[in-house]
């Protein structure tokens, strides 16, 4: 018993002691932020803007890494797997937390165990957006359309449990059409061929988008929220133009390893929280169509379980599957 109990402290030495003794210095060197989509996917863009602002309040720099792949399990699986020290944080959008693990039979890591949510930084609703040469110019004239070639037009995603392939799957199963799924590594060159006219439509969240709608290389149809968004008034929604009920939103928020000092994450949701406060990152948001949030880690954590219980949901009555 007393070798077992010298074992046992040695090992609690080993592990926990230097993780509180780093809290209390944190952070004293450059922290990796796990983006999981490539560089340009709307993570990215918002995981960009909040970094300088927490990196000043932090005095030490926030890189950012992407690992894009398998429709966001890549960057979720090394998050989920990283030394719980402050020093690697994760920056998701639902597809890695709420979606595949419902999708997919082999992930890794568990959501709810295996994280410690920090803050829900924003949210916003996606784009249904066409390439022009499609002959459809409302919802309406789309459904029509598909409905009287069921599977030829196709749609893109940012790969198989996306959060934009759910929104389109929970679309087509609302409305009662058949769309081909075409699955890319991340939305950047899902929107490359959509603009280039090799796939025919997509959801998509707003800032890698706009301003190619703005130029006519894309046509915007509708919003994917419950309420037309403030930044595109004159849009409306996929309920209000032709699917009654239907609603899909996007999200971003900041989340830990499972088992980081909560000296550290407490340290990390204070100063995350006056970033996403403050007026010009608010206003940055904003313009890009999205809402600050900020909340508690506590608020977070209930937002990811009823996420997850939704998608869980969708995904039953879509029947989507991991092609």
């Amino acid at each position: 018993m007393k070798k077992f109990l010298c074992g046992a402290i040695a090992l609690l030495a080993a592990t926990v002691l230097p993780l509180i003794a780093g809290a209390q210095n944190y952070p004293d060197k450059p922290i990796r932020v796990i983006v999981p989509v490539p560089a340009g996917g709307t993570p990215d863009v918002v995981a960009r803007m909040v970094a300088p602002g927490l990196s000043n309040l932090l005095g030490q720099q926030l890189v950012i890494d992407n690992r894009g792949g398998a429709g966001g399990l890549i960057g979720g699986e090394m998050a989920a797997k990283a030394v719980p020290d402050g020093y690697t944080l994760f920056f998701s959008s639902p597809g890695s937390l709420t979606i595949l693990p419902h999708l997919q039979k082999h992930v890794n890591y568990d959501t709810l165990r295996d994280f410690a949510p920090i803050s829900l930084v924003s949210i916003g609703p996606f784009l249904l957006i066409t390439h022009p040469s499609v002959p459809a110019k409302t919802v309406k004239e789309l459904l029509a359309l598909a409905k009287a070639e069921p599977g030829k037009l196709n749609y893109a995603s940012a790969g198989n449990g996306a959060a934009n392939h759910l929104a389109m799957e929970l679309f087509k199963s609302m409305a009662g059409v058949n769309l081909t799924h075409v699955p890319y590594k991340g939305a950047p060159q899902a929107v490359t061929d959509l603009i280039g006219g090799s796939v025919n439509l997509m959801f998509n969240s707003i800032p890698p988008v706009i301003q190619h709608i703005k130029a006519g290389r894309l046509r915007l149809l509708a919003v994917s929220s419950a309420k037309r968004s403030p930044q595109l008034p004159d849009v409306p929604t996929v309920s209000e133009a032709g699917v009654p009920g239907y609603e899909s939103i996007t999200w971003f928020g900041l989340l830990a390893p499972a088992k980081t000092p909560a000296a550290i994450t407490a340290r990390l949701h204070r100063e995350i929280i006056k970033v996403v406060h403050a007026p010009e990152m608010k206003a940055q948001l904003e313009i890009q169509g999205y809402d600050a949030v900020g909340g508690s880690p506590a608020e977070f954590a209930a937002f990811i379980r009823a996420e997850s219980e939704k998608y869980a949901k969708v995904i039953k009555l879509s029947g989507a599957k991991v092609d």
